[in-house]
Protein backbone atom coordinates (compact mmCIF):
# COMPACT_ATOMS: atom_id res chain seq x y z
CA UNK A 1 0.00 0.00 0.00
CA UNK A 2 1.42 3.39 -1.02
CA UNK A 3 2.84 5.55 1.64
CA UNK A 4 1.17 8.29 3.32
CA UNK A 5 1.84 12.00 3.98
CA UNK A 6 2.27 13.76 7.30
CA UNK A 7 2.78 16.66 7.99
CA UNK A 8 5.50 17.82 10.85
CA UNK A 9 4.66 20.70 12.31
CA UNK A 10 7.11 21.05 14.62
CA UNK A 11 9.72 20.98 11.79
CA UNK A 12 7.64 22.19 9.03
CA UNK A 13 8.42 18.86 7.07
CA UNK A 14 6.54 16.87 5.21
CA UNK A 15 7.52 13.01 5.90
CA UNK A 16 6.18 10.06 4.15
CA UNK A 17 5.07 7.29 6.46
CA UNK A 18 3.85 3.57 5.31
CA UNK A 19 0.33 2.97 5.81
CA UNK A 20 -0.33 1.70 9.58
CA UNK A 21 2.38 3.98 11.33
CA UNK A 22 2.02 4.74 14.94
CA UNK A 23 3.36 8.28 15.88
CA UNK A 24 6.53 6.66 17.33
CA UNK A 25 7.67 5.68 13.59
CA UNK A 26 6.99 9.50 12.62
CA UNK A 27 8.39 10.97 15.07
CA UNK A 28 11.16 8.46 14.20
CA UNK A 29 11.05 9.59 10.53
CA UNK A 30 10.77 12.99 11.43
CA UNK A 31 14.52 13.13 12.79
CA UNK A 32 14.45 15.65 15.49
CA UNK A 33 15.35 15.51 19.44
CA UNK A 34 12.89 16.67 21.66
CA UNK A 35 13.61 16.82 25.17
CA UNK A 36 11.36 14.76 27.97
CA UNK A 37 9.02 13.93 24.73
CA UNK A 38 7.50 13.32 22.73
CA UNK A 39 4.51 12.50 25.23
CA UNK A 40 1.48 13.07 22.77
CA UNK A 41 0.76 14.67 19.77
CA UNK A 42 -1.61 17.20 18.22
CA UNK A 43 -3.19 14.84 15.31
CA UNK A 44 -4.93 17.52 13.27
CA UNK A 45 -5.29 19.80 16.31
CA UNK A 46 -6.54 17.26 18.63
CA UNK A 47 -4.57 15.43 21.51
CA UNK A 48 -3.49 12.02 20.38
CA UNK A 49 -1.78 9.20 22.33
CA UNK A 50 1.44 8.01 20.66
CA UNK A 51 -0.24 4.95 19.90
CA UNK A 52 -1.86 6.68 17.56
CA UNK A 53 -1.94 4.92 14.11
CA UNK A 54 -2.27 6.75 10.69
CA UNK A 55 -4.47 5.55 7.62
CA UNK A 56 -4.77 8.99 6.03
CA UNK A 57 -2.70 11.89 5.81
CA UNK A 58 -2.94 13.97 8.70
CA UNK A 59 -0.77 16.93 10.35
CA UNK A 60 0.99 16.59 13.42
CA UNK A 61 2.63 18.56 16.55
CA UNK A 62 4.57 16.27 18.97
CA UNK A 63 3.92 17.71 22.51
CA UNK A 64 6.62 17.38 25.64
CA UNK A 65 6.15 17.86 28.86
CA UNK A 66 6.91 21.46 28.27
CA UNK A 67 3.08 21.69 27.32
CA UNK A 68 0.17 21.83 29.27
CA UNK A 69 -1.69 19.49 27.02
CA UNK A 70 2.25 16.90 28.11
CA UNK A 71 1.80 17.43 31.22
CA UNK A 72 -1.66 16.47 31.25
CA UNK A 73 -0.82 13.08 29.82
CA UNK A 74 1.90 12.30 32.19
CA UNK A 75 0.15 13.18 35.05
CA UNK A 76 -2.97 10.75 34.49
CA UNK A 77 -0.26 8.06 34.07
CA UNK A 78 0.97 8.67 37.07
CA UNK A 79 -2.60 8.18 38.56
CA UNK A 80 -2.67 4.93 37.04
CA UNK A 81 0.59 4.04 38.49
CA UNK A 82 -0.82 5.50 42.08
CA UNK A 83 -3.90 3.06 41.77
CA UNK A 84 -1.80 0.21 40.90
CA UNK A 85 0.41 1.07 43.57
CA UNK A 86 -2.63 1.34 45.85
CA UNK A 87 -4.18 -1.78 44.60
CA UNK A 88 -0.62 -4.26 44.96
CA UNK A 89 0.37 -2.68 48.85
CA UNK A 90 -3.59 -2.04 50.18
CA UNK A 91 -6.39 -4.29 48.24
CA UNK A 92 -9.71 -2.72 49.21
CA UNK A 93 -8.21 0.39 49.96
CA UNK A 94 -10.13 3.07 47.89
CA UNK A 95 -8.12 6.17 46.46
CA UNK A 96 -9.64 9.40 45.39
CA UNK A 97 -7.73 12.13 43.03
CA UNK A 98 -8.32 15.08 44.33
CA UNK A 99 -7.91 19.22 43.44
CA UNK A 100 -4.15 20.61 42.53
CA UNK A 101 -2.91 22.07 45.98
CA UNK A 102 1.02 22.98 47.25
CA UNK A 103 1.79 22.16 43.36
CA UNK A 104 1.00 19.23 43.37
CA UNK A 105 -2.45 16.90 43.56
CA UNK A 106 -4.00 16.12 47.09
CA UNK A 107 -5.14 12.41 47.19
CA UNK A 108 -7.75 10.72 49.68
CA UNK A 109 -6.45 7.67 51.12
CA UNK A 110 -9.39 5.67 52.42
CA UNK A 111 -7.74 2.54 54.92
CA UNK A 112 -9.85 2.63 57.22
CA UNK A 113 -7.58 4.35 59.76
CA UNK A 114 -5.51 7.39 59.78
CA UNK A 115 -2.47 8.13 57.12
CA UNK A 116 0.76 7.58 58.10
CA UNK A 117 4.06 8.72 56.90
CA UNK A 118 5.11 4.74 56.25
CA UNK A 119 2.10 4.24 53.85
CA UNK A 120 3.59 6.89 51.50
CA UNK A 121 6.87 5.53 51.91
CA UNK A 122 5.69 1.85 50.44
CA UNK A 123 3.17 3.38 48.11
CA UNK A 124 6.13 5.41 46.45
CA UNK A 125 8.49 2.18 46.91
CA UNK A 126 5.73 0.38 44.96
CA UNK A 127 5.32 2.77 42.54
CA UNK A 128 8.93 3.16 41.48
CA UNK A 129 8.78 -0.81 40.87
CA UNK A 130 6.51 -0.55 38.70
CA UNK A 131 8.05 2.22 36.99
CA UNK A 132 11.81 0.69 36.81
CA UNK A 133 9.47 -2.53 35.21
CA UNK A 134 9.13 -0.74 32.29
CA UNK A 135 5.40 -2.08 32.38
CA UNK A 136 3.26 -1.20 29.06
CA UNK A 137 0.11 0.47 29.59
CA UNK A 138 -2.23 -0.71 27.41
CA UNK A 139 -5.21 0.93 26.28
CA UNK A 140 -7.95 -1.37 24.81
CA UNK A 141 -10.99 -0.72 23.12
CA UNK A 142 -14.58 -3.42 23.95
CA UNK A 143 -18.27 -2.63 23.87
CA UNK A 144 -19.42 -0.04 26.73
CA UNK A 145 -20.95 -2.30 28.18
CA UNK A 146 -18.65 -4.78 28.53
CA UNK A 147 -16.17 -2.38 30.45
CA UNK A 148 -19.34 -1.11 32.80
CA UNK A 149 -19.44 -4.94 33.63
CA UNK A 150 -15.47 -5.59 34.22
CA UNK A 151 -15.64 -2.16 36.55
CA UNK A 152 -18.83 -3.13 38.52
CA UNK A 153 -17.54 -7.11 38.97
CA UNK A 154 -14.17 -4.69 40.62
CA UNK A 155 -16.55 -2.58 42.52
CA UNK A 156 -15.04 0.36 41.03
CA UNK A 157 -18.53 2.34 41.09
CA UNK A 158 -17.96 5.78 40.17
CA UNK A 159 -16.08 4.32 36.63
CA UNK A 160 -19.78 2.22 36.66
CA UNK A 161 -21.35 5.47 36.81
CA UNK A 162 -19.30 7.45 34.65
CA UNK A 163 -19.42 4.94 31.91
CA UNK A 164 -22.92 5.31 32.11
CA UNK A 165 -23.03 8.98 31.32
CA UNK A 166 -21.69 7.82 28.05
CA UNK A 167 -23.80 7.99 24.74
CA UNK A 168 -21.29 5.67 23.12
CA UNK A 169 -21.37 2.19 22.04
CA UNK A 170 -17.35 1.55 22.89
CA UNK A 171 -15.49 2.57 25.73
CA UNK A 172 -11.67 2.50 25.76
CA UNK A 173 -9.99 1.76 28.96
CA UNK A 174 -6.26 1.24 30.26
CA UNK A 175 -4.36 -2.05 31.66
CA UNK A 176 -1.27 -2.10 33.90
CA UNK A 177 -0.70 -5.64 34.78
CA UNK A 178 -3.88 -6.88 36.58
CA UNK A 179 -4.84 -2.91 37.12
CA UNK A 180 -7.68 -1.76 34.92
CA UNK A 181 -9.32 1.80 35.04
CA UNK A 182 -11.02 4.50 32.90
CA UNK A 183 -9.26 7.90 32.05
CA UNK A 184 -10.71 10.48 30.02
CA UNK A 185 -7.92 11.27 27.53
CA UNK A 186 -4.55 9.38 26.58
CA UNK A 187 -1.69 8.55 28.79
CA UNK A 188 1.32 7.16 27.86
CA UNK A 189 2.95 3.58 26.75
CA UNK A 190 5.31 2.46 28.77
CA UNK A 191 5.87 3.24 32.82
CA UNK A 192 9.63 4.10 32.17
CA UNK A 193 8.03 7.43 30.42
CA UNK A 194 7.88 8.13 33.99
CA UNK A 195 11.07 10.15 34.71
CA UNK A 196 10.35 11.93 38.24
CA UNK A 197 7.64 12.02 40.66
CA UNK A 198 7.48 12.05 44.65
CA UNK A 199 4.57 10.66 46.72
CA UNK A 200 4.31 12.12 50.71
CA UNK A 201 1.90 12.00 53.45
CA UNK A 202 0.20 15.68 53.84
CA UNK A 203 -1.93 16.20 56.64
CA UNK A 204 -4.75 13.65 56.41
CA UNK A 205 -4.03 12.43 52.78
CA UNK A 206 -1.40 12.28 50.13
CA UNK A 207 0.25 14.30 48.20
CA UNK A 208 1.28 13.31 44.78
CA UNK A 209 4.22 15.54 43.48
CA UNK A 210 4.99 16.18 39.48
CA UNK A 211 7.52 17.61 37.85
CA UNK A 212 7.55 20.88 36.84
CA UNK A 213 6.11 22.26 33.31
CA UNK A 214 8.95 24.98 32.33
CA UNK A 215 12.01 23.01 34.00
CA UNK A 216 10.73 18.83 33.61
CA UNK A 217 13.98 18.60 35.14
CA UNK A 218 13.17 19.51 38.79
CA UNK A 219 9.58 18.60 40.78
CA UNK A 220 7.18 21.81 40.89
CA UNK A 221 8.62 23.62 43.99
CA UNK A 222 6.28 22.85 46.87
CA UNK A 223 4.37 25.97 48.97
CA UNK A 224 2.98 25.64 51.89
CA UNK A 225 -0.82 26.67 51.45
CA UNK A 226 -2.52 25.55 54.73
CA UNK A 227 -5.67 27.66 54.33
CA UNK A 228 -6.39 26.10 50.98
CA UNK A 229 -6.35 22.45 52.26
CA UNK A 230 -8.84 23.87 54.61
CA UNK A 231 -10.83 25.44 51.92
CA UNK A 232 -11.10 21.69 50.45
CA UNK A 233 -12.01 19.68 53.54
CA UNK A 234 -14.96 22.38 53.52
CA UNK A 235 -15.52 21.40 49.76
CA UNK A 236 -15.87 17.52 50.80
CA UNK A 237 -18.10 18.23 53.41
CA UNK A 238 -20.34 20.21 51.54
CA UNK A 239 -19.91 17.25 48.69
CA UNK A 240 -20.74 14.99 51.22
CA UNK A 241 -23.99 17.39 52.82
CA UNK A 242 -25.24 16.94 49.21
CA UNK A 243 -24.52 13.35 48.23
CA UNK A 244 -22.72 14.43 45.33
CA UNK A 245 -19.02 13.67 44.61
CA UNK A 246 -18.70 12.46 41.03
CA UNK A 247 -20.15 13.23 37.70
CA UNK A 248 -22.49 9.73 37.96
CA UNK A 249 -23.46 11.04 41.53
CA UNK A 250 -24.63 14.11 40.08
CA UNK A 251 -26.61 13.10 37.04
CA UNK A 252 -28.05 10.07 38.99
CA UNK A 253 -29.71 13.41 41.36
CA UNK A 254 -29.99 15.29 38.18
CA UNK A 255 -32.38 12.07 36.86
CA UNK A 256 -34.15 11.70 40.02
CA UNK A 257 -35.24 15.31 39.90
CA UNK A 258 -33.01 16.58 42.41
CA UNK A 259 -31.50 20.00 40.44
CA UNK A 260 -33.42 22.31 42.69
CA UNK A 261 -32.49 20.98 45.72
CA UNK A 262 -29.32 20.93 44.44
CA UNK A 263 -29.25 24.28 43.45
CA UNK A 264 -30.72 25.50 46.56
CA UNK A 265 -28.72 23.93 48.93
CA UNK A 266 -25.14 24.80 46.83
CA UNK A 267 -26.32 28.42 46.96
CA UNK A 268 -27.39 28.12 50.93
CA UNK A 269 -24.40 26.95 51.92
CA UNK A 270 -22.37 29.61 49.80
CA UNK A 271 -24.51 32.20 51.29
CA UNK A 272 -23.44 31.36 55.00
CA UNK A 273 -19.74 31.15 54.23
CA UNK A 274 -20.12 34.82 52.87
CA UNK A 275 -22.32 35.31 55.90
CA UNK A 276 -19.59 33.90 58.38
CA UNK A 277 -17.03 36.12 56.82
CA UNK A 278 -19.08 39.42 57.00
CA UNK A 279 -19.70 38.37 60.84
CA UNK A 280 -15.79 38.17 61.04
CA UNK A 281 -14.85 41.54 59.43
CA UNK A 282 -17.56 43.37 61.72
CA UNK A 283 -16.41 41.73 64.79
CA UNK A 284 -12.98 42.58 64.15
CA UNK A 285 -13.67 46.01 62.94
CA UNK A 286 -12.04 45.74 59.99
CA UNK A 287 -12.13 49.12 57.56
CA UNK A 288 -11.09 47.60 54.38
CA UNK A 289 -11.67 44.69 52.93
CA UNK A 290 -9.23 43.65 50.50
CA UNK A 291 -10.66 40.97 47.88
CA UNK A 292 -8.56 39.46 45.24
CA UNK A 293 -8.35 36.10 43.12
CA UNK A 294 -7.51 34.81 39.85
CA UNK A 295 -9.35 35.23 36.56
CA UNK A 296 -13.50 34.83 36.78
CA UNK A 297 -13.15 33.30 39.97
CA UNK A 298 -16.20 35.50 40.53
CA UNK A 299 -14.53 38.35 42.42
CA UNK A 300 -17.24 41.07 41.62
CA UNK A 301 -20.55 39.16 42.16
CA UNK A 302 -18.59 37.91 45.62
CA UNK A 303 -18.06 42.17 46.64
CA UNK A 304 -21.51 42.58 45.53
CA UNK A 305 -22.97 40.15 48.01
CA UNK A 306 -20.33 40.34 50.87
CA UNK A 307 -21.37 44.25 50.64
CA UNK A 308 -25.25 43.58 51.60
CA UNK A 309 -24.32 40.94 54.21
CA UNK A 310 -22.34 43.69 56.02
CA UNK A 311 -24.91 45.85 55.56
CA UNK A 312 -27.54 43.02 57.57
CA UNK A 313 -24.42 43.67 60.26
CA UNK A 314 -24.96 47.31 60.72
CA UNK A 315 -22.61 48.39 58.62
CA UNK A 316 -22.10 50.80 55.44
CA UNK A 317 -20.03 49.44 52.72
CA UNK A 318 -18.81 50.95 49.67
CA UNK A 319 -17.26 48.91 46.85
CA UNK A 320 -13.89 50.60 45.12
CA UNK A 321 -12.30 48.60 42.33
CA UNK A 322 -9.40 49.12 41.69
CA UNK A 323 -8.93 48.91 37.94
CA UNK A 324 -9.79 52.77 38.52
CA UNK A 325 -6.14 53.31 39.80
CA UNK A 326 -4.81 52.26 36.92
CA UNK A 327 -1.90 54.38 36.03
CA UNK A 328 -2.93 56.11 32.27
CA UNK A 329 -1.59 53.95 29.70
CA UNK A 330 1.62 55.61 28.36
CA UNK A 331 2.84 55.08 32.16
CA UNK A 332 2.10 51.61 32.16
CA UNK A 333 5.44 49.14 32.47
CA UNK A 334 6.14 47.15 29.66
CA UNK A 335 6.94 44.12 29.50
CA UNK A 336 10.19 41.84 27.89
CA UNK A 337 8.23 41.97 24.45
CA UNK A 338 7.59 45.89 24.56
CA UNK A 339 4.33 45.20 25.30
CA UNK A 340 2.04 47.03 28.11
CA UNK A 341 2.44 44.75 31.11
CA UNK A 342 -1.14 45.53 32.59
CA UNK A 343 -0.76 42.63 35.22
CA UNK A 344 2.22 43.80 37.06
CA UNK A 345 1.76 46.09 40.31
CA UNK A 346 3.48 48.51 38.26
CA UNK A 347 0.73 49.57 36.44
CA UNK A 348 -1.30 50.79 39.60
CA UNK A 349 -1.12 54.26 41.55
CA UNK A 350 -0.17 52.33 44.38
CA UNK A 351 0.58 56.12 45.86
CA UNK A 352 -2.75 57.75 45.02
CA UNK A 353 -4.19 54.48 46.27
CA UNK A 354 -2.30 54.18 49.72
CA UNK A 355 -3.00 58.37 50.23
CA UNK A 356 -6.62 58.36 49.55
CA UNK A 357 -7.46 55.42 51.92
CA UNK A 358 -5.66 56.78 54.75
CA UNK A 359 -7.27 60.44 53.79
CA UNK A 360 -10.89 58.44 54.06
CA UNK A 361 -10.04 56.51 57.32
CA UNK A 362 -9.43 59.81 59.02
CA UNK A 363 -12.73 61.38 57.81
CA UNK A 364 -11.29 63.62 55.43
CA UNK A 365 -13.46 63.81 51.26
CA UNK A 366 -11.59 62.14 48.66
CA UNK A 367 -12.38 62.92 45.15
CA UNK A 368 -12.36 58.82 43.59
CA UNK A 369 -10.65 58.69 39.87
CA UNK A 370 -12.07 56.24 37.33
CA UNK A 371 -10.17 54.59 34.54
CA UNK A 372 -11.44 55.32 30.98
CA UNK A 373 -10.45 52.10 29.16
CA UNK A 374 -11.65 53.16 25.71
CA UNK A 375 -8.59 56.60 26.20
CA UNK A 376 -6.39 54.59 28.19
CA UNK A 377 -6.75 57.84 31.02
CA UNK A 378 -7.58 58.03 34.54
CA UNK A 379 -10.29 61.07 34.84
CA UNK A 380 -11.84 62.79 37.52
CA UNK A 381 -15.58 63.58 37.27
CA UNK A 382 -16.62 65.10 40.53
CA UNK A 383 -17.16 61.39 42.69
CA UNK A 384 -16.59 62.50 45.85
CA UNK A 385 -16.62 60.07 49.09
CA UNK A 386 -16.20 60.72 53.09
CA UNK A 387 -17.07 57.46 55.04
CA UNK A 388 -18.55 57.58 58.16
CA UNK A 389 -16.83 55.68 61.59
CA UNK A 390 -19.29 52.93 61.01
CA UNK A 391 -18.80 52.59 57.04
CA UNK A 392 -16.09 49.39 55.27
CA UNK A 393 -14.71 50.00 51.91
CA UNK A 394 -14.17 46.72 49.99
CA UNK A 395 -11.41 46.77 47.47
CA UNK A 396 -11.74 44.03 44.64
CA UNK A 397 -8.50 43.49 42.02
CA UNK A 398 -6.13 41.83 41.04
CA UNK A 399 -3.16 43.29 43.59
CA UNK A 400 -5.75 43.32 46.48
CA UNK A 401 -3.68 40.81 48.19
CA UNK A 402 -0.37 42.37 47.24
CA UNK A 403 1.51 43.82 50.50
CA UNK A 404 2.92 46.30 48.16
CA UNK A 405 -0.46 47.56 47.49
CA UNK A 406 -1.75 48.96 50.59
CA UNK A 407 1.76 48.81 52.57
CA UNK A 408 0.94 52.57 53.64
CA UNK A 409 -2.69 51.51 55.52
CA UNK A 410 -2.36 50.12 59.41
CA UNK A 411 -2.93 46.38 59.12
CA UNK A 412 -5.75 46.63 62.36
CA UNK A 413 -7.92 48.24 59.73
CA UNK A 414 -7.49 45.37 57.11
CA UNK A 415 -9.38 41.90 56.16
CA UNK A 416 -8.18 40.03 52.59
CA UNK A 417 -10.04 37.90 51.20
CA UNK A 418 -9.32 35.09 48.35
CA UNK A 419 -11.23 33.79 46.09
CA UNK A 420 -10.69 30.52 44.94
CA UNK A 421 -12.77 28.33 42.53
CA UNK A 422 -12.16 24.58 43.50
CA UNK A 423 -12.98 21.80 41.08
CA UNK A 424 -16.98 20.87 41.51
CA UNK A 425 -17.30 17.58 41.21
CA UNK A 426 -14.66 14.68 40.50
CA UNK A 427 -15.34 12.85 36.94
CA UNK A 428 -14.88 9.91 39.04
CA UNK A 429 -12.17 8.89 42.13
CA UNK A 430 -9.14 8.95 39.55
CA UNK A 431 -10.43 11.91 37.05
CA UNK A 432 -9.91 14.97 38.40
CA UNK A 433 -11.32 18.02 36.68
CA UNK A 434 -8.49 20.63 37.32
CA UNK A 435 -9.72 23.86 39.08
CA UNK A 436 -8.56 26.00 35.93
CA UNK A 437 -11.01 24.74 33.54
CA UNK A 438 -14.38 25.74 35.27
CA UNK A 439 -12.64 29.39 35.55
CA UNK A 440 -12.24 28.65 31.83
CA UNK A 441 -15.51 27.77 30.97
CA UNK A 442 -16.66 30.87 33.24
CA UNK A 443 -14.44 33.14 30.73
CA UNK A 444 -15.50 31.13 27.87
CA UNK A 445 -19.26 32.04 27.97
CA UNK A 446 -18.93 35.63 29.34
CA UNK A 447 -16.57 36.94 27.08
CA UNK A 448 -19.00 35.17 23.82
CA UNK A 449 -21.87 37.09 25.49
CA UNK A 450 -20.61 40.18 26.39
CA UNK A 451 -17.34 40.55 25.00
CA UNK A 452 -17.89 39.60 21.81
CA UNK A 453 -14.53 36.92 22.15
CA UNK A 454 -15.34 33.84 20.11
CA UNK A 455 -14.09 30.77 22.12
CA UNK A 456 -10.40 30.69 19.92
CA UNK A 457 -9.72 33.82 21.26
CA UNK A 458 -10.35 32.81 25.13
CA UNK A 459 -8.26 29.65 24.83
CA UNK A 460 -5.66 31.51 23.25
CA UNK A 461 -5.32 34.45 25.62
CA UNK A 462 -4.80 31.37 28.37
CA UNK A 463 -1.53 31.26 28.61
CA UNK A 464 -0.73 34.93 29.28
CA UNK A 465 -3.68 35.01 31.74
CA UNK A 466 -2.05 32.07 33.47
CA UNK A 467 1.37 33.65 33.61
CA UNK A 468 -0.31 36.81 35.12
CA UNK A 469 -2.06 35.19 37.60
CA UNK A 470 0.83 32.87 38.87
CA UNK A 471 3.54 36.17 39.26
CA UNK A 472 0.57 38.58 40.60
CA UNK A 473 -1.84 36.45 42.59
CA UNK A 474 -1.48 33.54 43.58
CA UNK A 475 1.80 33.94 45.39
CA UNK A 476 0.07 36.26 48.11
CA UNK A 477 -3.30 33.96 48.51
CA UNK A 478 -2.04 32.04 52.09
CA UNK A 479 -1.65 35.90 53.26
CA UNK A 480 -5.90 36.24 53.11
CA UNK A 481 -7.64 36.03 56.58
CA UNK A 482 -10.57 34.15 54.84
CA UNK A 483 -10.65 32.10 51.43
CA UNK A 484 -14.16 31.92 49.62
CA UNK A 485 -15.08 29.28 47.39
CA UNK A 486 -16.61 30.61 44.59
CA UNK A 487 -17.16 26.96 43.11
CA UNK A 488 -20.99 25.92 42.99
CA UNK A 489 -21.39 22.04 42.89
CA UNK A 490 -23.92 22.04 39.96
CA UNK A 491 -22.63 24.94 37.57
CA UNK A 492 -20.86 22.56 34.87
CA UNK A 493 -24.91 21.27 34.94
CA UNK A 494 -26.00 25.00 33.92
CA UNK A 495 -22.76 25.71 31.67
CA UNK A 496 -23.10 22.69 29.64
CA UNK A 497 -25.85 23.59 27.18
CA UNK A 498 -24.60 26.87 27.16
CA UNK A 499 -20.63 26.42 26.79
CA UNK A 500 -21.14 23.34 24.01
CA UNK A 501 -22.31 25.44 21.48
CA UNK A 502 -19.38 27.91 21.47
CA UNK A 503 -16.68 25.41 21.36
CA UNK A 504 -18.32 23.70 18.77
CA UNK A 505 -17.33 26.95 16.61
CA UNK A 506 -14.13 26.49 16.70
CA UNK A 507 -12.62 25.06 13.53
CA UNK A 508 -10.23 22.47 13.55
CA UNK A 509 -7.80 24.23 12.15
CA UNK A 510 -7.13 26.67 14.61
CA UNK A 511 -4.42 25.25 17.45
CA UNK A 512 -7.50 26.05 20.07
CA UNK A 513 -9.46 23.35 18.71
CA UNK A 514 -7.04 20.64 20.81
CA UNK A 515 -8.40 22.69 24.08
CA UNK A 516 -11.91 23.23 23.05
CA UNK A 517 -12.17 19.46 21.91
CA UNK A 518 -11.15 18.23 25.47
CA UNK A 519 -13.65 20.93 27.12
CA UNK A 520 -16.44 19.30 24.78
CA UNK A 521 -15.40 15.87 26.01
CA UNK A 522 -15.53 16.26 29.71
CA UNK A 523 -18.89 18.41 29.54
CA UNK A 524 -20.73 15.41 27.64
CA UNK A 525 -20.82 13.84 30.82
CA UNK A 526 -22.97 15.75 32.48
CA UNK A 527 -26.51 16.23 32.72
CA UNK A 528 -27.73 19.69 32.46
CA UNK A 529 -29.70 22.06 34.25
CA UNK A 530 -32.04 24.79 32.83
CA UNK A 531 -30.82 28.26 33.14
CA UNK A 532 -34.13 29.39 34.36
CA UNK A 533 -33.03 27.48 37.96
CA UNK A 534 -30.58 29.76 39.20
CA UNK A 535 -31.22 32.29 41.51
CA UNK A 536 -30.99 36.31 40.31
CA UNK A 537 -27.90 36.84 42.89
CA UNK A 538 -25.94 33.70 42.40
CA UNK A 539 -22.39 34.09 41.60
CA UNK A 540 -23.19 32.17 38.40
CA UNK A 541 -25.31 34.87 36.84
CA UNK A 542 -22.24 37.12 36.28
CA UNK A 543 -20.87 34.70 33.73
CA UNK A 544 -24.58 33.33 32.35
CA UNK A 545 -26.20 36.46 32.49
CA UNK A 546 -29.46 37.29 34.61
CA UNK A 547 -28.12 38.89 37.69
CA UNK A 548 -30.13 41.06 40.00
CA UNK A 549 -27.02 43.04 40.70
CA UNK A 550 -25.68 46.37 38.05
CA UNK A 551 -22.16 45.26 36.46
Amino acid sequence: MSDLRVRCRNTGKKINVPFGSNLYDVYALADFHMDYGPVAARVNNKVQGMNYRFYNNKDVEFLSLSSPSGMRVYTRSLFLILAKAVEDVFPGAQMLIGCSVCRGYYCELRLGRPVEDEDACKLKKRMQEIIDADMPIRRIQCPIEEAIEMFEKRGMTSKVQLLESLDSLYAYYYRLGDTIDYFYSCLLTRTSQIHLFDLIKLYDGLLLRIPSEKEPWHLEEMVEQNKMLGVIREHHRWQDILGVRTVGEFNNAIKEGYATALVNVSEALQEKKLSNIADEIVERGSRIVLMAGPSSSGKTTTAKRLAILIMACGKRPHIISTDDYFVNRVDTPRDANGEYDFECIGAVDTALFNTQMNALLQGEEVELPRFDFPTGRRVFEGRKLRIGPDDVILLEGNHALNPIFTRQIPEEKKFRIYVSTLTTVQLDDHNHIPTDDIRLLRRILRDYKYRGFTAVETIKRGPSVKAGEEKWILPFQELADATFNSALLYEIGVFRDQVLPILEQVPERAVEYAEASRLRKFLAYFRSIPGDQVPPTSLLREFAGGSSFKY
